[in-house]
């Protein structure tokens, strides 16, 4: 049953104006009565709520901001109307509201501390992933018959075949990056035939594998992130726990195993297209001939690159898939979620690799492969 308040204006003998209000006054009923008030602005001397059956903190507080308004008298008033009405008026205040503001150097500290410690304990659930990773293909190793190969097979066609043909346009393109910028450049000391040194080298030993790993971060990574985190908010991956199949093993081991297998043919085939890219732009702007560039690398570029960006091939691929695997695994609560977890695993998989990379810098620098 829906109880409403009414208000009842009516003038007394002596000229009082009074406003009487009747039926119940609380949270249910007052936005009416407070639009009807604001409409008619009625000029009253005193406020009558003798005939209010009922009235709650919302009412009270209605009742006394309309006397307040008006400059009335409240009458009529039954003990708990009253109190409210007291306790209303006690609480009342015009003091603006300021939010907390911590000083500079102590949100500083909180917030630094607050980084570091997700940053430990993001860093022990990444170790504990990787354990359940290691585990897992030790499991696998002893009874083979549990690979998933046919898995296996499918990821190292999306992950490699798949991602051929923008690879290789993106490689050709820096190729002839390298090549024109560097002519430019050796042009200015007459040492242009160093071109070819340039190209080579930098498309074996670094940039090759270093851009086809942050294509497949891109790629690939973020695609493991979103499938498995789709499948665990529709909550696949708890069904298939349910029923006996370890995800790890079905899921995780296949995406990780085809990413270190093709993550250095790959690094290949992409310092390869880039050694082609920079033998076309000298063919066409620098009077060097197309086959003559390419036996030239063969010269002075030594097999020691090569190595080193095969090398590096299994390691990028390692962090791309296990960013990418254990964010997807990280998924829970909305589908809001995937999506932030994708991003996290593209720009924690690009970082990562840039930060192996120049360890792997120096580390080959200090060997003496260089």
């Amino acid at each position: 049953m829906t109880i409403t308040c009414d208000h009842v204006l009516y003038q007394t003998e002596g000229g009082a104006v009074v406003l009487a209000l009747t039926g119940a006054v609380t949270i249910a009923t007052v936005s009416g009565l407070d639009r009807a008030m604001r409409q008619e602005e009625p000029a009253f001397s005193t406020l009558d709520i003798a005939a209010v059956k009922e009235i709650d903190t919302a009412g009270a507080w209605l009742v006394w901001r309309l006397a307040r308004d008006a400059g009335a008298q409240i009458t009529g008033a039954s003990g708990q109307a009253e109190r409210l009405i007291g306790a209303i008026k006690t609480c009342s205040g015009v003091a603006p509201v300021t939010p907390y503001r911590p000083a500079f150097l102590t949100y500083l500290t909180a917030q630094t501390g607050k980084v570091v410690l997700e940053l430990a304990a993001g860093s022990m659930r990444v170790l504990d992933f990787f354990g359940a990773v290691v585990a897992t293909a030790g499991s696998v190793l002893l009874h083979p018959r549990r690979l998933r190969f046919t898995a296996l097979v499918r990821h190292m066609q999306l992950v490699g075949v798949d991602s051929l043909g923008i690879i290789g346009l993106m490689s050709f393109l820096v190729g002839v990056v390298i090549a024109q910028q560097g002519a430019v450049q050796l042009a200015q000391f007459g040492a242009q035939i160093y071109t070819v040194n340039l190209t080579g080298r930098i498309a074996l030993r670094e940039l090759g594998v270093l851009m086809t790993a942050i294509m497949v971060a891109g790629r690939s990574g973020s695609a493991f992130a979103a499938q498995l985190g789709t499948m665990k908010l529709t909550e696949e991956i708890d069904a298939m726990r349910t029923i006996g199949v370890s995800p790890m093993e079905a899921l995780v081991l296949p995406r990780i195993l085809a990413t270190l297998i093709m993550m250095p043919l790959l690094g290949v085939f992409s310092a390869l297209i880039a050694i082609v890219g920079g033998a076309s732009i000298s063919a066409a702007t620098m009077g060097i001939p197309f086959f003559t560039f390419l036996s030239r690398v063969q010269e002075v570029v030594p097999m020691i690159d090569l190595w080193v960006g095969v090398v590096k091939g299994p390691m990028f691929g390692l962090i791309v898939a296990l960013t990418g695997c254990y964010q997807g695994m990280q998924v829970e609560g909305s589908s809001e979620e995937v999506g932030k977890r994708t991003t996290m695993a593209v720009v924690q998989a690009i970082s990562a690799v840039i930060l192996i990379d120049a360890f792997f810098a120096v580390f080959f620098s200090e060997v003496g492969w260089i």
